[in-house]
């Protein structure tokens, strides 16, 4: 198999003068010509037209040391050797439109030679395989024979470095186990797709799509997934979570892709929107599904191209984020029912993981359990355990057919977070156990999900991210009014019920409009509820 090797003309070490002298220095292009135990076949010389000259004189003096080496010009132009987006550029067109031959060729990438921003650039594009070979080095020799110099080939296949290879799958292994929280899950099918998923996250910039019922923990593993990310400096934005179901009319399009001042009515201010806070970050969409068509027309080309137009503005703004989409609709029946566009899935679906319910993983749930526990020993301050008789009661209930687990781990929570509240010197008895149980049931037949957390409710209206920006006083004011809005046939009604006392004072009344004004202070309308 002949050599071919890639190499930028130095121009200050290839540089040695034009008479005889030259020839006592070490210059690099011509030194590695010069190798006893390797044979240059050909010589591809990339330069700059006006050091054409100096391009020359080192082809002469090649053919003095090494007739049987082919060298050829191929001209660059850096314009600034220094600024790599150029050098990069110039570099990776020489790289597609080279003829490789593989089979017939073995190809050396010189990096002695060239600026450092070159040296790197050359080093890139060899790990990416965009040129196909092995990094070659050359060096002076020594006193003995300074001229011809020694040389040393790297192979950047990291496979064949047993000790790299054994530290790269620790820190897998690591990854993974982070994305578990450090639960040491053991159904097979859900550590297959978390394995799969640590490579995704810390090889892909592209959307991927988490699907799972309520309560299966897609929040927490994206959330993971961000915090992996940071670590490995794969992100330097935020973490921007929103619950689409909480999006309705313009607020959906004002949230997500910001607005301008008088883009509508009580528009007073700009408002830069989660897609330009997510900059650099990662945006996790929950739920989806929930999105307009209009916003799902606007979101596929902000991941396509990085830029759009926020509502009432006339300049783009540009966005560069990594989305995440959960849901726990079927999707591809929302596309046939004509409500989620065919593109967008498209667009999102590439990376796709759907999350186990806890039933479906239940050999996972005493660990997971402990899990739980440790949470709410560094919350409360102190340990809490159950006796032996009582886990034994509790796991045995846990995976038989009566424990429906219908919220999935957002249930677990709130059971281990009641048992635990009540357990007497940080332990769980199995009177505890047994009311924890008849408690569940309950609340399972009833066809309702007990949560131990009274304002899980307004993530659904609000989000997260909402529920932080509102005082306690307006936290428990909607949760008030959330209640009768829910139970009303319309808002005038439900405005009867919380205006009744006020409005017996008014010569005229309209609820409605007064509602209307109260649910706006929380960016929400009446339908929300329903």
């Amino acid at each position: 198999m002949k050599t071919t090797v890639f190499s930028i003309l130095g121009t200050n070490l290839d540089r040695r003068g034009r008479n005889s002298k030259r020839w006592d220095k070490w210059r690099p292009n011509v030194s590695l010509c010069q190798q006893e135990d390797l044979i240059v076949d050909t010589l591809v010389l990339l330069h700059e037209a006006n050091f054409k000259r100096l391009a020359e004189q080192v082809k002469e003096d090649i053919a003095v040391v090494s007739p049987e080496t082919s060298v050829e010009f191929y001209e660059v132009d850096f314009n600034d050797p220094w600024d790599f987006e150029s050098v990069y550029s110039q570099l990776f067109d020489f790289g597609q439109n080279y003829q490789f031959a593989p089979d017939e060729q073995e190809y050396l990438i010189h990096i002695t030679t060239g600026t450092h921003v070159a040296q790197i650039c050359l080093y890139l594009l060899t790990e990416t395989n965009y040129l196909p070979g092995k990094l070659f080095q050359t060096s002076p020799g020594n006193k003995q024979n300074p001229t011809v110099g020694k040389y040393q080939i790297i192979d950047l296949d990291l496979s064949r470095y047993d000790q790299i290879a054994s530290r790269f799958n620790q820190q897998s292994v690591t990854g993974v186990d982070y994305l578990k929280s450090g639960i040491q899950t053991r159904n097979v099918k859900f550590n297959k797709m978390i394995a799969q998923l640590e490579k995704v996250s810390l090889l892909s910039k592209e959307p991927m799509l988490i699907t799972g019922a309520t309560g299966a923990g897609k929040t927490q593993l994206v959330k993971r997934i961000f915090e992996l990310k940071h670590q490995r400096g794969q992100v330097t934005g935020k973490f921007v979570v929103v619950n689409c179901a909480t999006l309705m009319g313009d607020k959906a399009m004002s949230t997500l892709f910001g607005h301008s001042k008088g883009a509508f009515t009580g528009a007073t201010s700009v408002r830069k929107g989660l897609l330009l806070e997510a900059n650099r970050g990662l945006l996790f969409l929950d739920e989806i599904a929930e999105l307009g068509l209009d916003e799902q027309a606007m979101l596929l080309r902000a991941i396509e191209e990085k830029s759009y137009l926020p509502l009432g503005a006339d300049k783009e703004v540009h966005s560069d984020f990594q989305l995440v989409a959960g849901t726990n609709k079927n999707m591809n029946q929302m596309v046939a029912d004509g409500k989620f566009r065919e593109d967008l899935l498209a667009r999102i679906n590439l990376w796709s993981y759907q999350l186990p319910s806890l039933k479906d993983r239940i050999e996972d749930f005493e660990p997971n359990l402990d899990y739980e526990l440790e949470l709410f020993a560094k919350s409360a301050g102190h340990m809490v355990s159950f006796n032996k008789a009582a886990r034994e009661n509790y796991m045995k209930f846990a995976i038989s057919s009566q424990a429906l687990w219908k919220a999935n781990f957002r249930d677990l929570n709130s059971s281990v977070t009641r048992m635990a509240t009540l357990s007497e010197g940080g332990r769980i008895s199995e009177d505890i156990v047994k009311e924890e149980i008849s408690r569940l049931i309950e609340c399972w037949q009833s066809g309702t999900n007990d949560d131990s957390n009274p304002k899980s409710s307004l993530i659904d209206l609000v989000g997260e991210r909402g529920l932080q920006e509102l005082d306690l006083f307006d936290q428990y004011s909607l949760m008030g009014i959330a209640e009768v809005c829910k139970t009303s046939n319309s808002m005038a009604d439900a405005g009867r019920k919380l205006f009744n006392v006020s409005r017996l004072q008014k010569k005229s009344t309209n609820d409605s409009h007064r509602l209307k004004q109260v649910l706006a202070r929380f960016g929400l309308g009446f339908d929300d509820f329903k």
